[in-house]
């Protein structure tokens, strides 16, 4: 990234540049993106590919102002700390699924980011409900967040597992990887019938009073601070759209639908 994509970044964030790259900078960032960059795989079902490129990152969550699933997301986000002077690595996860199942590999990509202080921490701005702010990578108790109580522990073959209220979410590898290690996954989410993001739309973020505003297809989701939810189903396409622009600042010309991926390929 150069100076003006990184400034453009920031602004995207309504975040000022840090004068340096510590962990409180960090936390600040890592909250405003998820308040302002929505969690989203609409691309998946508006025929639209998934470029796991440093410019095709860049210009939707920055340009096109949209938001996009982990690997573009943290992808994304891994851009600009790096830009800013943090130290990062990409790390590949596999979520936690029923019945203790683990998903494919490169089925989740999280960041590993030193700070000048020397703090080793996990930022993930793209597992959805997720924690607010980065974790503790080395930190091996409780780590109390608005988003739940988190906790990182040691897994088999040297990964680690990061639980949320005592569930455990994702296995996390400790090998450094580049975003081209992800295409694989990428591709696999947004083709495979298996894929719970072929199956349904999702476009979520947080919200500036820490809750959380959720669209699925046209069933609109707040959740307060409490964990209390409210639904409600939408009805005309212009009330979809509008809730898409006011409320997660992507305007679209059409309403998106869940693409049927039985008979295979993003674009069959």
């Amino acid at each position: 990234m150069n100076p003006t994509q990184t400034d453009a970044y920031l602004r995207r964030l309504g975040a000022e540049r840090p004068a340096s790259p510590t962990t409180e900078a960090l936390r600040d960032l890592h909250l405003r993106h998820l308040q302002t960059v929505p969690f989203e795989n609409l691309s998946i079902h508006l025929g639209e590919p998934v470029v796991l490129e440093e410019g095709a990152l860049l210009e939707k969550v920055v340009g096109a102002r949209r938001g996009g699933f982990c690997y573009e997301l943290n992808g994304a986000f891994g851009l600009l700390l790096t830009s800013l002077g943090y130290e990062v690595q990409l790390l590949a996860g596999r979520v936690h699924g029923d019945e203790g199942r683990l998903g494919i590999p490169y089925d989740h990509l999280a960041l590993r980011v030193r700070t000048v202080g020397g703090d080793d921490l996990i930022a993930d701005v793209g597992f959805g409900a997720h924690s607010h702010g980065p974790l503790g990578f080395g930190e091996r108790g409780d780590q109390v967040d608005p988003g739940g109580t988190f906790r990182v522990g040691e897994a088999q073959d040297g990964d680690l597992d990061v639980l949320r209220d005592g569930k455990p979410q994702y296995r996390l590898e400790q090998r450094p990887r580049t975003l081209p290690d992800f295409r694989a996954g990428a591709w696999w989410h947004s083709t495979s019938p298996e894929s719970h993001f072929t199956r349904s739309l999702v476009c979520s973020r947080i919200t500036e009073d820490g809750g959380r505003i959720t669209l699925s297809g046209r069933t609109l989701t707040t959740t307060d601070t409490a964990g209390r939810k409210e639904a409600r189903e939408l009805g005309a396409d212009e009330e979809v759209l509008a809730v898409y622009r006011d409320g997660f600042g992507i305007g679209l010309s059409e309403v998106p639908t869940v693409r049927d991926f039985s008979r295979g390929g993003q674009f069959g």
